[in-house]
């Protein structure tokens, strides 16, 4: 191994990892989360061609969101690119940490592509925290066409890495850092630092 190769997260929690519990303030079950910055891709309203994921909370520590596959997210003619998809995923995954109140970044991200989604499909994403160990905390998310119950598309498997707001204020660019952080609403503030890596 060089200096900069690292051992590959896994994605299977080791045995003496722990149920996840969520956190007594997370929004009840059926809340919508909104989006936890508004210049993210995947789930911020200020970009035009972003995913504008909305994501809800469900029973214990779990999300469901909706997007629609725009002509902005075409790979293949007429199909979303399966980067989409997987950016759909993670923004999903990503979205359960508020559930725990924890700050998170995404360690590792597997993801199966099980069925071609065409242009104009509503994708509805599932997802669930299985496990915590330390500061690692182990996923999995799916996403449907045709409805909630519809067939799999996508899946995929994640592991995300708990950090504290100095991994955004150490990496992030100072204009976006400062705009953030002077948020006068304090929930809007911490949320925006939940979910990029």
């Amino acid at each position: 191994m060089s200096g900069t190769d690292q051992p590959r997260t896994r994605l299977t929690p080791p045995e003496d990892a722990t149920a996840p519990v969520r956190h007594p303030d997370a929004p009840a079950p059926g809340e919508l989360l909104g989006a936890h910055y508004d210049g993210c891709f995947g789930c911020g309203t200020g970009q035009p061609h972003g995913l504008h994921l909305e994501a809800r909370a469900g029973d214990g520590v779990s999300v469901t969101a909706e997007f629609t596959v725009q002509e902005a997210h075409q790979g293949a003619p007429g199909l979303a690119h399966g980067g989409v998809l997987a950016t759909a995923l993670d923004e999903t995954l990503g979205s359960l940490n508020w559930l725990l109140r924890t700050i998170a970044v995404t360690g590792r991200l597997e993801t199966d592509f099980l069925a071609p989604v065409p242009l104009g499909t509503v994708l509805h994403l599932r997802a669930r925290v299985t496990a915590v160990h330390g500061r690692k905390i182990y996923s999995a998310a799916e996403g449907r066409i045709g409805g909630p119950d519809g067939p799999v598309a996508v899946r995929a498997q994640a592991v995300f890495i708990e950090v504290k707001v100095d991994h955004f204020i150490d990496n992030g660019r100072t204009e976006e850092i400062r705009a953030a952080m002077a948020d006068p609403d304090q929930v809007k503030r911490v949320r925006a630092f939940e979910v990029n890596p």
